[in-house]
């Protein structure tokens, strides 16, 4: 999949659907909502399902945030899009502000007045994200509300369906190590840490533990998923089963219990209620990760995803792979620079 670099907004859209949203906040009696371009796991590229915030404003960027309050919205972009926002967005309705230097860490207690409610998705923010926005939050008098359901999710009559694209097998030759292998040396990490189990939430993590590839996202070879790690080796796998093929339904069946995403809050709950200790990394793991385990009588350990560094640490078949890439690339670049 290519990408190109044609304008993919469109400014008309924010008008009638900022108004319906703002129609929801009033019914629900709060006084803003906050729309980030992120979806449960964090990563550079999103689902169409989960492009919320190109649905709602017509930003077709890669970085972005919007705050939609009762008069008044904003959308904080970075300086890669200072052109591009201005002519996706209508700026009758959106004022521009500065991802970098007036995040909405410090936009909101200078704009949110005492006893405003400022609703968001915890599943799209991480924990640390939401300790910044609530000390912001405190320092102007207002209140974050967590949310159970996305609003956007409620208006968004036509939303995608989640991506279902194939997961298949990564051949040894190339990951250069077992995947059980590799999850015995994670069992292990968590239990250095001090926790019972370690909640994946970055599909690339999953991709280098069970050594596998999918489709679910542009220019990346993901599948979108959760992971429970255990310290005592009995890993849960979070992930719609129709992406699997006989033959990879088996090999995962080796490594993890396989389960469908919807049933991930519960297992996670249910773990909280049995005492767990689970690992959750700050700058990864959503919000809703640690009210589902604080809410539920467990443990949160504040550690990093236990598989950040193993996988970037390459073992030879990967630096082969990863030398042979680049001298295809670079025939490809000298091919486009002797033609140019």
């Amino acid at each position: 999949m290519f990408q190109t670099f044609d304008s993919a907004g469109d400014p008309a859209v924010g008008k009638p659907r900022v108004a319906t949203l703002r129609q929801w906040l009033a019914e629900n009696k709060l006084d803003g909502f906050m729309v980030p371009r992120a979806d449960e796991h964090q990563g550079e590229y999103v689902a169409d399902r989960s492009a919320r915030l190109k649905w709602l404003t017509g930003f077709s960027g890669s970085a972005g945030v919007a705050i939609i309050l009762r008069d008044r919205a904003f959308i904080f972009v970075d300086g890669r899009y200072t052109l591009q926002v201005r002519n996706e967005v209508d700026l009758s309705i959106f004022t521009v502000e500065s991802l970098v230097d007036n995040p909405p860490a410090s936009w909101i207690k200078d704009n949110l007045g005492k006893g405003a409610r400022l609703g968001f998705d915890p599943w799209l923010h991480t924990i640390g994200e939401i300790k910044a926005l609530k000390a912001s939050a405190e320092q102007s008098g207002a209140t974050l509300v967590p949310l159970e359901k996305n609003p956007i999710d409620i208006i968004w009559e036509d939303q995608p369906e989640p991506p279902r694209a194939p997961v298949e097998l990564h051949p040894i030759a190339f990951a250069g190590e077992l995947a059980k292998d590799k999850l015995a040396r994670l069992a292990g990490a968590i239990e250095k840490e001090g926790a019972t189990h370690a909640v994946l939430t970055d599909p690339s993590s999953i991709a280098w533990a069970f050594n596998i590839r999918g489709g679910d996202v542009a220019h990346t070879p993901l599948a979108l998923g959760f992971a429970i790690l255990a310290a005592d080796g009995k890993h849960q796998l979070f992930m719609d089963q129709r992406k699997f093929s006989r033959q990879v339904a088996a090999y995962l069946t080796q490594l993890a219990d396989p389960h469908d995403p919807g049933e991930f809050e519960s297992a996670v709950a249910n773990l909280a209620k049995g005492g767990a200790k689970i690992a959750l990394d700050p700058v990864l793991a959503a919000e809703k990760l640690k009210m589902l385990v604080e809410g539920n009588g467990g443990i949160v350990v504040s550690a990093p995803d236990p598989a950040r560094i193993p996988r970037a640490t390459k073992n030879h078949a990967e630096v082969a792979g990863s030398r042979a890439a680049h001298r295809r690339d670079g025939a490809a670049i000298a091919k486009l620079l002797c033609w140019l």
